[in-house]
């Protein structure tokens, strides 16, 4: 059997050699060997390349198939040499490819409906846009229409009426050009325009500003601005009405400030910044939009581009703030504002508790007024607002806030005291401030009191009272006893009439700042006289560089009240901060305007503040010189009140006793107690703290003893004043003084070993003193200024010689003296000095 096999297999291998193929193929199997003795048979394919000599004719492209129809045969008899478990692979293999295959059909049978789909919707959006562009400027074309009828038929109404004739005249009617439909226009447009994008663009929908493009980071890039979008709008809706031309030039007032920006300037004009910057390139400036340029700058630009300017600043802010025009028909009579003015210690304050049945003075430190006091009394029904004013000279600021605030001035000399200095001071206060006078004079119920010289003294200073021969009404009255207090409350009255006195209540409000001050409990305070207007609770005010809603208003009774009228002085609750003593007052319609105004005030303060401290430090140079040229020594304080105008009033007190030499400079000046900020600044500033009426919490307490800083309290502003007095005086360098001794006259010079020269001289005049200074003079001219180091008689030290007597001087580290030479003795002092 064996045999027979063999000669089968032997008869078969002729056959596969001989059998047709592909041409050049031959096939082989190899045995692979891997790991662990196991191996596999693989079928191994030769092609040969066929090679067409010249002129041999290619085998028709018909039998090409041939090789691939032995293909299965070859596969099987590959498959034949394969194991069971191969071919399940295999078979498992072809399985997963035909599956993936199919998916991926599916797959892009999805894809491709979904594009049609979205182009589908596309196309529909634009169709859609464009329908809506059309009847938008199909509508506008039926309105313009519609217009130029109207107007038409107005005209040729007007005509028939100037001239009845025309009308039966016949008008030649002028053929109308043929009218294209929207559509058509704007295709026919279209077709003349050259495009404005490159093919290949985004189209308009692309490049619209909307959410979805605003927040698609994969779009890369900026998109198109507001104003490019715009001007894109303007520009079909113009194509869409028929005008490609360009636009007409539209002229616009443009405002400007001190300073502007060229893109905010480009932006007021309407214009293009890039136009701008292509304009001042020709002028030769290279500039960017961000650029600042000055008002001129800019009002020639606007000019250049066809435009009108309007110059504004940034204090127009306050325009219309103040001193607006009132209703005559609203102007109804208001209490007089009358201000009680005159010198120190002559009864104001008593005159005034006195009329109020009030006790002001006991609660006044030192018996002396310090701050300002508003009230109000009523007399038979009409009411006067009573102002008291300090009269000690350092509330000078105070007196002229007071008259500038009041309608009448009552000027308080005491009898027996005559006319002083405050007093001569607030006639002139009065006098400036243009306010009639009422002479009050107080203490007639002493025995010393004399009228008379009180009215003989005001005639000297232009004050003429009616016993005198001239205007000015003047009462005699007693604070203590209560004399002629009607009669001087009946001539306030009757001065008032005078002057008829009126005011608008419903305006908003407007007044003046008489004092404020920091309340632990309350916050900022400010005590107000309202002039005009009516103040309520709940008003917007803007007082000084401060701002606030009036939360309350506080009368002089401490009762809260719902509004204040004319001349009536309250406390205003509310306010940011504490305003300034002396500013005015007003409301303003909104919280707006009010911060506004207020930052752009405190903006001016702080550019002043800046300024007066940078001249007051300068540069280097400056302050070298200036230490070369002067010995000016400041002392550095910090001053804590508890009103804005004790501050004020130390400040101005301090600032008179400053001299050439010295001066008292104010770091800070505030209301309100002593906090951890003021001990670190005077720490900083090497100041001590001057506080009035003020005290320092536990923590500043404990700062200053750590700081070493000094914290003085006073409750009387004489005290304050005479002690910084005192502290300048002792910063003062005390006086040289030089006294005249006596002449020598050097006879002979002597040289002495381990002395060096000693002059041999005969006092001339006076006498020398051991000691003393000497001025050698040769010729008259002072060749060398010093001290004698040696004065001998014969050979004992004397501690002087008188005139006539001969004497051995030396001097201290000098040997230039010569025979027939002059010595000048004299005596220096230096004595303490004072302001």
């Amino acid at each position: 059997m064996s045999e027979e096999n063999n000669d089968e297999k032997l008869s078969v291998k002729p056959k596969k050699t001989l059998s047709l193929r592909g041409g050049g193929v031959s096939q082989g199997t190899v045995n692979q060997s891997f790991s662990r003795g196991r191996t596999k048979a693989v079928v191994v394919e030769t092609r040969k390349r066929r090679i067409n000599k010249p002129g041999d004719t290619p085998k028709p492209a018909d039998k090409a198939p041939a090789a691939p129809a032995a293909a299965p045969a070859q596969a099987d008899e590959a498959a034949s040499n394969l194991s069971q478990s191969e071919l399940e692979a295999r078979r498992r293999a072809l399985e997963e490819a035909k599956a993936r295959q199919s998916e991926e059909e599916i797959k892009a049978a999805e894809e491709a409906a979904k594009r049609a789909e979205l182009d589908a919707r596309r196309k529909a959006d634009r169709e859609e846009q464009k329908r809506r562009e059309e009847e938008a400027a199909k509508r506008e074309a039926e309105q313009r229409t519609s217009q130029e009828m109207d107007a038409a038929a107005a005209a040729s109404a007007a005509q028939a009426a100037a001239d009845p004739d025309a009308v039966r005249k016949p008008v030649r009617e002028e053929p109308k050009p043929k009218e294209l439909k929207p559509f058509e226009r704007k295709r026919s447009t279209e077709d003349d325009r050259t495009p404005s994008r490159p093919k290949g663009g985004d189209d308009r929908r692309r490049t619209k500003l909307t959410l979805t493009n605003a927040l698609d980071s994969d779009r890369g890039g900026k998109g198109p601005s507001l104003a490019a979008l715009r001007r894109r709008q303007e520009k079909a809706k113009r194509a869409a009405l028929g005008q490609t031309g360009p636009r007409e030039k539209i002229s616009r007032e443009v405002k400007l400030p001190e300073t502007i920006t060229i893109q905010d300037l480009a932006s007021r004009m309407s214009e293009r910044s890039v136009d701008v910057i292509k304009y001042l390139m020709k002028q030769g400036q290279m500039m960017k939009p961000g650029d600042v340029i000055d008002a001129d700058t800019a009002e020639l630009i606007a000019s250049e581009f066809g435009h009108t300017v309007k110059r504004v600043s940034e204090s127009d802010v306050e325009e219309g703030l103040f001193d607006t025009s009132d209703n005559p028909e609203n102007m109804v009579s208001r209490p007089p504002v009358v201000t009680i003015m005159g010198h120190v210690d002559h009864g104001k304050t008593s005159l005034l508790d006195a009329i109020r049945n009030a006790n002001v003075v006991k609660g006044e430190a030192g018996g002396i007024t310090q701050h300002i006091g508003a009230y109000q009394v009523d007399r038979d029904g009409q009411r006067i607002t009573f102002i008291d004013t300090p009269g000690h000279e350092a509330f000078t600021a105070m007196r002229a806030r007071g008259a500038m605030a009041t309608d009448i001035a009552i000027l308080v000399v005491a009898a027996d005291d005559g006319v002083m200095p405050q007093t001569i001071e607030s006639i002139n206060h009065a006098k400036a401030a243009e306010v009639p006078i009422i002479v009050a004079i107080n203490k007639i119920d002493k025995e010393s009191a004399d009228p008379n010289k009180v009215k003989t003294e005001l005639l000297q200073h232009e004050v003429f009272v009616e016993s005198m021969g001239g205007e000015t009404q003047e009462v005699e009255v007693s604070a203590l006893k209560g004399t002629n207090l009607d009669s001087l409350l009946d001539a306030i009255l009757l001065q008032s009439e005078v002057l008829e006195l009126k005011a608008d209540p419903d305006r908003p409000a407007e007044g003046t700042i008489i004092e404020s001050q920091l309340d632990k409990g309350r916050g900022p305070v400010a005590t107000v006289l309202v002039k005009r207007g009516t103040l309520r609770t709940g008003d917007i005010v803007i007082a000084g560089n401060e701002w606030g809603k009036v939360r309350a208003l506080v009368n002089d009774h401490g009762e809260q009240v719902d509004e204040a009228t004319p001349s009536t002085p309250v406390e205003i609750l509310g306010l940011s901060g504490a305003p300034s003593a002396g500013e005015r007052f007003t409301v303003v319609e909104n919280e707006a305007r009010a911060r506004e105004i207020s930052d752009y005030r405190q903006r001016l303060a702080r550019d002043k503040a800046v300024a007066q401290m940078a001249g007051s430090r300068g540069s280097l140079e400056q302050m070298i010189s200036q230490l070369q040229t002067s010995e000016l020594k400041e002392a550095a304080i910090v001053v804590k009140g508890d009103v804005q105008g004790s501050v004020e009033a130390i400040e101005q007190a301090l600032a008179k006793m400053n001299t050439e030499e010295v001066a008292a400079r104010v770091v800070h000046g505030a209301v309100g107690g002593i906090t951890e900020s003021d001990v670190s600044l005077a720490a900083a500033s090497n100041a001590p703290i001057l506080a009035f009426n003020v005290r320092a919490n536990k923590q500043a307490k404990e700062a200053a003893e750590r700081e070493g800083i000094e914290i003085r309290y006073y409750s009387i502003i004489y005290d304050l004043v005479d002690d910084m007095k005192q502290v300048m005086s002792g910063m003062l360098a005390p006086e040289r003084r030089e006294t005249f001794l006596g002449y020598a006259e050097i006879l002979e010079v002597f040289n002495v070993s381990k002395v060096g020269k000693v002059a041999g001289c005969r006092v001339s005049e006076g006498k020398v003193e051991r000691g003393s200074g000497v001025r050698l003079l040769r010729d008259n001219v002072v060749i060398h200024e010093g001290k004698l180091s040696t004065l001998k008689r014969f050979k004992d030290e004397v501690s002087e010689v008188p005139a006539g007597q001969e004497c051995g001087m030396a001097f201290e580290n000098y040997q230039d003296i010569r025979q027939g030479d002059q010595i000048e003795c004299f005596r220096v002092e230096h004595i303490e000095r004072s302001l």
